[in-house]
C-alpha cells in the first residue's frame, strides 16, 4: 500500500512543489493538504493519513501545537517537521511533543523521500546528526520536563537494551549498532522494539529525546558517566 501523506504549510507554492515530488513516487500518495495547524486537525478527522509533513511557523495554529494534538491521539499518523532553520527552537519543541523527526525545507528531494519512508517505518531517526545537534543546543536551556523518566523507569531495561538505547541516542543506525555490538541487525531491531515498548515511546526520535532528558546522554552526544 502507498504511504498516505498530508501536507501542512501556509505557503501554497511549497505545498505544490512537495506534492509534485511525492506524486512521482509509486509508493506515496498525497491524500490531504492544509494551510495551518487548525485546518490540519479538521481535515484529519475525516482522512486516513500515515505521515504528516508539518510546517512549524503558521497562522492560527502553529505546527508545534498541531503536532501535540495529533500525537496525543490513539493511532495518530507520524509527523515529520519541515523547518527553514537547522537549529530551530520550534523544531525542538515539536520533537518533545511527539514529532518523529524534522527536515530542512531545502532538503534534496531524495532525502525528503527517504525521510518520509523512514518515519513511516519507524526504523530510523531522521537526520540523526542534525537532531542530535538540535538537542545539544536546546536541552541544557530548558527545565526538566514534567514526568521526566526516573532511574527506576530506565532500570526496566536490560544492560544490553541500555547499550542499544545509548547508541540510538548518539544517532547510530541499526546497521551501525549491530557492527558496534557484534549483533545482527534483526537482533538490534528487536532490542529497539523492546525499548520502545518498555518505556512507552512512539519511535526512535523519542528515544533520543528521553535519553537527553534522563541524563543518559549529555549535551555533546556522549554517554553520562
Amino acid at each position: 500500500m502507498s504511504i498516505r501523506v498530508m501536507l501542512v504549510d501556509d505557503q501554497v507554492l511549497l505545498r505544490t512543489g512537495f506534492r509534485m515530488v511525492l506524486a512521482a513516487q509509486p509508493d506515496m500518495d498525497v491524500v490531504a493538504e492544509a494551510g495551518d495547524g487548525a485546518e490540519a486537525l479538521e481535515v484529519l478527522r475525516g482522512t486516513d493519513v500515515d505521515v504528516v509533513l508539518m510546517d512549524v511557523r503558521m497562522p492560527r495554529m502553529d505546527g508545534v501545537e498541531a503536532t501535540r494534538r495529533i500525537c496525543g491521539q490513539e493511532g495518530a499518523p507520524k509527523v515529520l517537521i519541515l523547518t527553514t532553520f537547522d537549529l530551530d527552537e520550534y523544531a525542538f519543541s515539536a520533537l518533545k511533543v511527539g514529532a518523529s523527526g524534522f527536515m530542512l525545507k531545502d532538503v534534496p528531494p531524495a532525502e525528503l523521500l527517504g525521510a518520509i519512508r523512514a518515519v513511516h517505518s519507524g526504523d530510523a531517526v531522521v537526520a540523526p546528526s542534525t537532531t542530535r545537534r538540535l538537542l545539544d543546543r536546546f536541552t541544557p536551556m530548558l527545565p526538566s520536563a514534567v514526568g521526566e523518566p526516573s532511574s527506576a523507569e530506565l532500570d526496566r531495561l536490560t544492560g544490553r537494551e541500555r547499550e542499544v538505547m545509548l547508541l540510538v541516542a548518539q544517532g547510530l543506525s541499526n546497521g551501525e549498532i549491530a557492527a558496534r555490538l557484534v549483533l545482527s541487525e534483526a537482533t538490534v531491531k528487536t532490542h529497539v522494539g523492546r525499548i520502545l515498548t518498555k518505556l512507552g515511546l512512539r519511535d526512535r526520535v523519542q528515544v533520543v529525546v528521553l535519553a537527553y532528558e534522563s541524563g543518559l546522554v549529555r549535551a555533546g552526544g556522549g554517554g553520562a558517566q
